[in-house]
């Protein structure tokens, strides 16, 4: 059976040193089999074609074709074939031409029965043909009158039978290594002495069952058909242990390298490009959606998706590279030699392209994409755990930003050490009080009286001072602490809106959600039971939720959503126009007010015409589902001109205040209580 997985059926690129390679072996093979078939005559043939041993010999030929007995690490369905024997058989009894041909023709009928490809075919039949001949001259050499004395060579000739068996050997493998190499694209010193004892002591059992058949055949032809009860014995106890090798190092579904594998190749190409001073590439990929298959479609047709993947991937990078499944949607793809990251950026741009072709099954039409990560030796790590990990950090990057591939870059690496320090003095922080909220107040358009403030975090570093959200929010989102931070934004928030309800201000305080926030299912009970510990009524709080939050899982989000609508507190889309969230997805969510980015509004007075009519309609839009357009980033005059015409309620910027400190605000909403003059207002 054909293995969808092997590359050995894709025809080489015509020119290339393979190509070159396999077309002289298949003429030189050609030409020999041509050459010692014109000693034959045509009553030679007739009675060949009429001799039962040659039809009994061809069978078995073609059965021992059919069974290869293969070695621990190699795949099922390739090592020395147990065809040996019998085609050895027939240069002892009848000399090369006859072997030759029978050699051929039965490698011809096992190659299509295989589904092996035909120029595959050719090189094999060629190979054997040139081993064959090798070892018919040092028979000659050795043993003139070997073949014309009979059938059953002396016990002296047996030293002979042994050399040729031994040139044969030597020439078949170096026929075969050579092409093996320039297909994987390694050193012929890498692979030229791997698992070379076993695979003489295997060839070496086989060719000396070639005189047995000999001596077989002197009794009668009806005897050469027992052996294959030794050689089946022999075929199924290699198989047993290779399947066992097999499975423990290859993915039971799609038949790619699992990560054990993976681990022990990479390890040695990492030695052996240590020692040639040469690069590892590394590419982590995981498919985007993937569970969206699996829960609407159901498992079996997961497990075909990820089979179509296993056999796009491979027959898609260079010869010589290592694709394997790490589990689940996730896969690896080794690349032995690769000289920079644009070379491992074009292998990355030639998977994703072959994953974008859509897939059919059970009717249905699936779009594939993946996120790909890339880590080179020794670049970005001098050994290969250190390189998986920071291919797996390049992956998340390039799945978190929507860029589909992207490259390590230690800026980005939330496992570096100085994140892994911020992580733990982060954690230190939120257990001693050091969260810290300021205020910014979001203000009317009609008369700049104050209708909100929305709560900021900062962080008060013991030596660094105050930091921005933008310094540690990413360790929060990406760690553990996001619940606890969460917990200490909203009880900070929440005591300070009771202590301004006792002082008379009763705005509505807003407090911004992230993506495993909103999706954390503990979050409504943790909103619910600080708005009953400070006593605070659910409309005076504002949950805002960012665009990337709501297209992360539309339908966790949405759900999410709905929950916290059911407490009764105020929700807000944030930073509208940063992402691909439509106006469509609105009209299915219980928004009470959208928040226009800053890069969206600033359309209104700095980008071109058409930009006006954009935000303008946007604008209009979200009026028209029912909800209040607030302006955010508001830095002008002009701009809060600009976004009061458009039908903005309100607006937030440093045009009317920056983020004040908690005890700054009673002051600040005093002073902007009644609101500016007609005459004055934005």
């Amino acid at each position: 059976m054909k293995d969808p997985i092997s590359t050995r059926d894709i025809g080489p690129r015509a020119g290339t040193p393979l190509w070159l390679y396999m077309l002289g072996t298949t003429v030189a093979g050609a030409g020999l089999l041509v050459v010692s078939s014109l000693g034959l005559g045509l009553g030679e043939l007739r009675g060949l074609a009429v001799e039962p041993l040659t039809w009994v010999l061809l069978c078995m030929i073609v059965l021992g074709e059919l069974r290869p007995i293969s070695m621990p690490g190699q795949a099922p369905g390739s090592g020395a074939p147990t065809s040996l024997p019998f085609s050895f058989a027939l240069v002892l009894l009848l000399g090369l031409p006859v072997a030759a041909l029978v050699q051929a023709a039965a490698t011809t009928v096992a190659g299509f029965a295989r589904g092996h490809a035909p120029h595959r075919t050719a090189f094999n039949a060629a190979q054997y043909t040139l081993s064959l001949g090798v070892a018919d001259a040092v028979l000659r050499l050795a043993l003139p009158g070997l073949v014309a004395d009979g059938p059953a060579p002396a016990a002296g000739e047996l030293v002979a039978v042994a050399l040729a068996g031994a040139a044969y050997f030597a020439v078949n493998r170096v026929l075969v290594v050579c092409a093996v190499a320039m297909h994987e694209r390694v050193p012929l010193r890498q692979v030229m002495f791997k698992g070379i004892g076993q695979q003489f002591y295997v060839s070496g059992v086989l060719i000396s069952l070639a005189p047995l058949v000999v001596v077989a055949t002197a009794h009668s032809v009806l005897y050469v058909p027992l052996f294959a009860f030794p050689l089946g014995a022999l075929y199924t106890s290699a198989m047993l242990s290779v399947k066992r090798d097999h499975q423990a190092n290859h993915d039971e579904l799609t038949g790619l390298a699992n990560r054990k594998l993976l681990t022990h190749r990479s390890r040695q190409e990492i030695a052996h490009a240590h020692q040639r001073e040469g690069g590892v590439g590394l590419l982590l990929l995981d498919l985007d959606r993937f569970k969206e298959v699996n829960d609407t479609l159901g498992h079996p047709t997961g497990d075909r998706l990820l089979q179509t993947v296993a056999y796009r991937l491979t027959h898609s990078v260079r010869p010589g590279d290592l694709v394997a499944r790490l589990g689940g949607d996730e896969f690896a793809v080794l690349l032995p030699q690769v000289g920079d990251t644009s070379a491992a950026r074009e292998v990355a741009a030639r998977l994703r392209g072959a994953l974008a072709e859509p897939v059919r099954l059970d009717g249905m039409d699936f779009d594939l994409e993946a996120s790909i990560g890339i880590a080179l030796f020794p670049r970005d790590a001098p050994d290969f755990p250190l390189l998986m990990q920071r291919a797996d950090v390049a992956m998340y990057v390039a799945k978190a930003a929507r860029t589909g591939v992207e490259c390590y870059d230690p800026g980005k690496d939330r496992n570096s050490t100085a994140r892994l320090s911020l992580y733990s003095e982060l954690r230190r922080g939120l257990a001693e009080g050091a969260l810290e909220m300021h205020y910014q107040p979001k203000v009317s358009l009609d008369d700049e009286r104050p209708v909100g403030l929305e709560a900021l975090a900062r962080w008060r570093h013991p030596t660094r001072g105050l930091l921005a959200p933008e310094e540690f929010m990413p360790v929060v989102e990406q760690s553990n602490l996001f619940r606890a931070f969460t917990g200490q934004v909203l009880d900070i928030t929440l005591a300070r809106a009771a202590q301004w309800r006792g002082e008379g201000i009763r705005l509505p305080v807003s407090v911004n959600l992230g993506v495993r926030e909103l999706l954390d299912p503990e979050l409504p009970s943790t909103v619910a039971a600080a708005l009953r510990e400070h006593g605070v009524p659910p409309e005076q709080l504002v949950l805002e939720i960012g665009e990337h939050a709501l297209i992360t899982d539309a339908d966790a989000a949405t759900a999410a959503v709905h929950r916290l609508r059911a407490l009764g507190v105020g929700l807000a889309l944030d930073d509208f126009g940063t992402g691909h969230f439509t106006l469509a997805q609105l009209a299915g969510l219980p928004l009470d007010e959208v928040k226009i980015h800053e890069s969206f509004t600033t359309r209104l007075v700095d980008g071109p015409d058409n930009g006006h009519t954009v935000v303008r309609a946007a604008i209009a839009l979200v009026r028209a589902l029912g909800m209040r357009a607030t302006a955010g980033g508001v830095r002008s005059r002009a701009l809060a001109l600009a976004a009061r015409s458009t039908g903005c309620h309100a607006a937030q910027g440093s045009h009317y205040s920056p983020p004040l400190a908690a005890r700054e605000v009673v002051a600040w909403v005093a002073a902007h209580e009644g609101g500016a003059p007609a005459d004055s207002r934005v």
